[in-house]
């Protein structure tokens, strides 16, 4: 029996990313995986994106179209989306690819993703002061870059829906939730954490020493992921740094962002 192709996605709304940006994550893609693959794009305007790219219109969680900006990526655990089937690996568009995806297809686990906490520095006064949180956050996956099997979860997205403000109440985000509610079902896998960096907390040197080195790609990263700021364009534009942090040129990210830039 053929094994199924895998399926590669991402999400693009409003006006903060452009065509290029889609297109730049299918380039970095298609270098990194070999294997095939299809290649989706759920957004609200397809113009400008490589024919390589299969757009679709964005999925709707079914709790409200004035509601589901913050949550929206909740809609790809629909069990009902025509043609969505298989292995899916969720990439944001403010990620740079640099190594091999291979292992992110291949990891076993029901939902597999980035522990947020490892794409940050450790908080000592909040694992002594407040521990019941640290052990929370602990367990909490950051949804930059997640893998599925496309409708496995769609229980998840049915108790957002059913219980719309308990959960909007009792969680910030949707990967709060998200992992509060696989966490319980043990269902719920992390990736190791060398595989995705922070370009802020791990690329970057900390402190006075950002003054004099520039930013590097630390070793084993396959991903690296701008959680908070600076953004990813800021970081490509040459700014983002503050009084207390420089971020210096990074010319292996450019490169690795930019290779191939035929349609972006």
């Amino acid at each position: 029996m053929t094994p199924e192709i895998p399926t590669v996605a991402c999400m693009k709304w409003g006006t903060l990313y452009g065509p290029e940006y889609v297109n730049r994550l299918h380039a970095g893609v298609t270098r990194h995986l070999a294997r095939p693959f299809r290649f989706v794009c759920f957004t609200d305007d397809a113009q400008g994106l490589d024919p390589a790219i299969e757009a679709r219109p964005l999925p709707d969680t079914g709790a409200g179209a004035t509601r589901d900006s913050r949550w929206r990526k909740l809609a790809l655990l629909r069990d009902d989306l025509p043609d969505w089937r298989g292995t899916v690996l969720f990439l944001d568009l403010d990620v740079v690819i640099v190594d091999d995806l291979v292992p992110f297809l291949d990891t076993p686990g029901a939902f597999c993703a980035i522990r947020d906490a490892d794409l940050f520095r450790p908080r000592p006064l909040r694992r002594r002061f407040r521990p019941a949180r640290d052990a929370f956050y602990a367990r909490v996956a950051n949804t930059s870059v997640f893998r599925f099997e496309a409708g496995a979860h769609a229980d998840a997205l049915a108790r957002y829906v059913t219980d719309h403000d308990a959960v909007i109440a009792g969680y910030r985000n949707e990967q709060e939730f998200l992992s509060d509610h696989l966490h319980a079902r043990s269902q719920l896998q992390f990736w190791p954490a060398a595989w995705c960096t922070s370009f802020k907390n791990g690329c970057v040197p900390r402190g006075l020493a950002s003054f004099h080195q520039n930013p590097q790609c630390p070793a084993g990263t396959r991903i690296v992921v701008f959680a908070g700021r600076p953004k990813m364009g800021d970081v490509l534009a040459g700014r983002g740094g503050r009084w207390y942090r420089r971020i210096g040129p990074a010319p292996w990210l450019v490169a690795a962002w930019t290779a191939g830039d035929d349609h972006a």
